[in-house]
């Protein structure tokens, strides 16, 4: 078995410091799967702050405790607090409870912080939008977006949460429906993609149960930006540091092994212009999902 040092976390200040704080934290991990009983991170540092002074410090060697015994974080009963939202053609159990993902209103239904309660998944949706920003998730769950094109809308609000990477993954895999990745056109946006594609590197030891295979990249594309004629007052120019990201990500497996996706990103370093997807509003609020997303789906326009 690999030590926890071997795994991809800074130690705290000392060996001895940290022997001391993985002995506790496995000690409190025990209790939680004797008792059957689930808390957050935060939970998990406020039983001894003086023995952790901060929560990086219980947070790294919880992370190591997942390597060392090769599980998630949600497995060891510790989870995230609810971050992700789902809204759309889907009906699961939660805890036995029935949800119906139509019936939620704009909000969506927080996605479980233990995938283990999640179960019954079923759905008559054609595929599953995959969307990086909170703003364009609520326009889409608002004009019920799901109800003219059959599909269930997820949202992380950002940087992928596990719940959420696991959530999808589910969906992906017990519902056999394509992903569609709706997010901004920036080297930022491909490297969200490539965490629910690929996995994060803080995580890559449990990257197979978090992953979510061949998500398709249906905008905001590099060429969206001519062909959809937005206005060059909504188009940003990239900065040094995204124009450096934007190249180490041409790099990136995960990109070379789609040519469409170096196409795109190539555009997009040589034009040096990046776009999000809150510029389509610039020709109406409702763009997004009276126009735009229909147009993309109607003629297969993802790679």
């Amino acid at each position: 078995m690999d030590s926890p040092s071997a795994c991809p976390h800074a130690p705290p200040q000392t060996s001895s410091m940290k022997t001391t704080i993985t002995t506790r934290i496995l000690a409190l991990i025990h209790q939680l799967c004797l008792r059957n009983i689930h808390v957050t991170k935060r939970d998990l540092f406020y039983t001894d702050v003086k023995l952790f002074q901060d929560q990086t410090q219980s947070d790294a060697v919880l992370d190591d405790v997942s390597c060392m015994l090769g599980c998630t974080r949600s497995s060891l009963n510790v989870i995230a607090a609810e971050k992700g939202v789902v809204v759309g053609r889907l009906i699961f159990s939660d805890n036995g409870d029935m949800i119906d993902c139509t019936k939620m209103g704009m909000g969506g239904k927080a996605i479980p912080p233990n995938i283990d309660r999640v179960g019954d998944m079923q759905s008559d949706a054609m595929f599953i939008l995959l969307v990086e920003k909170d703003a364009a998730y609520i326009r889409l769950a608002e004009d019920r977006f799901y109800n003219r094109f059959p599909c269930i809308i997820v949202t992380a609000k950002g940087q992928p949460d596990v719940a959420t990477r696991l959530f999808l993954r589910k969906m992906k895999m017990e519902l056999k429906l394509p992903v569609l990745a709706l997010v901004d056109s920036d080297p930022y946006g491909l490297k969200i993609l490539s965490v629910y594609g690929c996995g994060s590197k803080n995580m890559s030891y449990d990257s197979a149960n978090l992953t979510t295979p061949d998500i398709k990249w249906l905008g905001i594309r590099p060429s969206d930006l001519d062909k959809y004629k937005i206005p060059e007052q909504c188009r940003l120019p990239m900065t040094e540091q995204d124009i450096k990201t934007g190249k180490d990500m041409l790099e990136e497996d995960f990109v070379k092994k789609n040519p469409g996706w170096v196409e795109e990103l190539n555009l997009m370093v040589k034009t040096k212009q990046k776009a999000e997807i809150q510029a389509l509003s610039s020709f109406g609020f409702q763009y997004l999902s009276e126009v735009y997303l229909p147009l993309k789906l109607q003629q297969q326009d993802w790679l």
